[in-house]
């Protein structure tokens, strides 16, 4: 066959029709036309047919009313396999026409007194559990019946899909060819035919003038949002006092795994170390709700996803310390059908020194008493022993002594609780240019890198021991060996 008269160029405009020898045979009959679309398509065709025919030949469209963007949306497949099974959402997604829905806005009389419906109709699922953006669809086809022989449906396949939704975002699969090569269509034929296509954007390209007024058009809209939204937070923000840190935390207790028991909950608070204040209204602990376990993998996990919020603030006093942050302390208990309840294990947090988002798993322990009659206990009875103070866990605030002992203290190793904590820390420091940053004049000034912080205290921390070792020392020696040293010196 000559090749030039299987290429073809076209230029196709959004929602244009151009048609197909299949469509072309079609409606010229009149016992087809059924549809006031199939009447208007026959006296387009028979407008085009007068006019010497249709211009394209292997290329044409089917726009969004045409019967195939219908059957195309109800019969696409999630997967290539030739005998997939089309799921529950499947089925059901398939009689949702997006772009065909009209939802009706809900007045807010009837949506307060009717929160729940327990009846609900299909029209009804259908309105308020699928994504209900308005989309139009177009199809570029191409007739790739053998040379001669156009009309024929099964030879008909897809070039390319265009999708515009109410939001005015344009989807084009596959893409624009550019700088790749052209796209193939390999055909299963006695042959085995091979097609390739390309996709240019043929649009006319914006003029600068009316690029530049429609940058004019968005400033000035987000201009006039920006505006509304400072209205709604209003000018007297609140700023902390200089020598201040404001810590806030958004927490969510997510989940606990692998304990003994089931029906878990939690109890924490919040212990602030000195120079560490509060609202008297703040709350500084609490209780989750009791939660069942699901097995996941080799674990039982009880999802708690309970919320909390804290607000603090630091007052620094003495430029040369780092300050302490506060810590979580919380303990798992587990309570049974006959309202038995058992200590699961103990846990402690120091809440992160750096803002931003942090996930964190706390494992835990709990004390044990040696000997069977224990086990039977909590087993039978419930209970078990407990911590009378809570901050035991890490060493008490109470505690003045220069050596903690636990020698004797028996515990074991329990699950684990998972934290989800976003931290945000608020100061002046923090709006002081770079120059005074540098200098490094206050702590606070270091506040937003303590990322390292834990180290840097430890270190200063052991500084601190070894120059009062010194001192000790040299306080201990003979002053006639000191002066006699230094004048050898």
């Amino acid at each position: 066959r000559p090749p030039e008269d299987e290429e073809e160029v076209v230029e196709v405009g959004w929602q244009e029709k151009l048609f197909s020898q299949f469509e072309v045979d079609l409606y010229l009959k009149e016992s087809a036309c059924q549809t006031p679309l199939d009447w208007q398509y026959r006296e387009e065709i028979q407008k085009l047919e007068k006019a010497g025919g249709r211009k394209n030949c292997r290329i044409f469209t089917y726009t969004d009313h045409d019967r195939f963007t219908n059957l195309e949306e109800l019969c696409q497949k999630v997967t290539d396999l030739d005998h997939e099974v089309p799921s529950y959402l499947v089925e059901r997604m398939a009689n949702v026409r997006r772009r065909r829905q009209d939802r009706r806005p809900v007045e807010a009389s009837s949506l307060k007194s009717k929160i729940i419906t327990w009846e609900p109709s299909e029209e009804f699922i259908k309105n308020n559990h699928v994504i209900n953006t308005p989309v139009q669809t177009m199809y570029i086809m191409g007739d790739l019946g053998p040379y001669g022989k156009l009309g024929n449906r099964e030879y008909e396949n897809v070039l390319c899909t265009i999708k515009v939704d109410g939001n005015g975002v344009i989807t084009v699969k596959p893409d624009f060819t550019g700088t790749k090569g052209p796209y193939r269509i390999e055909l299963d034929g006695e042959k085995r035919e091979v097609w390739e296509y390309t996709i240019e954007n043929a649009s006319a390209q914006v003029q600068p003038e009316e690029e530049e007024r429609e940058q004019r058009v968005f400033r000035d809209l987000y201009g006039r949002h920006k505006d509304y939204l400072s209205g709604l937070v209003g000018t007297d923000f609140e700023m902390p006092l200089p020598g201040t840190l404001r810590l806030f935390v958004n927490g969510e207790i997510v989940s606990a795994q692998g304990y003994e028991y089931d029906n878990l909950y939690v109890h924490f608070f919040l212990e602030l170390p000195n120079q560490w204040s509060s609202s008297p209204f703040q709350q500084l602990s609490g209780v989750t709700q009791t939660c069942a376990t699901k097995t996941v993998g080799w674990d039982n996990v009880a999802y708690f996803c309970y919320p909390f919020t804290v607000e603090m603030f630091y007052t620094q006093e003495d430029e040369d310390s780092l300050p302490q942050w506060p810590v979580l302390y919380f303990e798992v208990l587990s309570l049974d059908f006959w309202q038995r309840y058992r200590v699961e294990g103990y846990g402690s947090l120091v809440l992160p020194a750096s803002p931003g988002v942090h996930m964190l798993t706390i494992p835990t322990w709990r004390p044990v008493e040696l000997g069977t009659v224990a086990e039977m206990r909590r087993f039978f009875i419930g209970g078990s022993p407990e911590l009378e103070d809570l901050t035991y866990i890490r060493i008490p605030s109470t505690f003045k002594g220069k050596r903690l002992s636990r020698f004797g203290f028996r515990t074991e190793t329990t699950g684990s609780v998972t934290f989800r904590l976003y931290c945000l820390q608020q100061s002046k420091a923090f709006l002081e240019n770079s120059a005074l940053r540098q200098r490094m004049q206050s702590v606070l000034d270091r506040l937003g890198g303590f990322s390292q912080q834990s180290s840097v205290y430890n270190v200063l921390e052991a500084f601190q021991r070894a120059r009062r070792r010194m001192q000790e020392a040299r306080e201990s020696l003979p002053q006639d060996l000191i002066s006699t040293s230094a004048s050898a010196v």
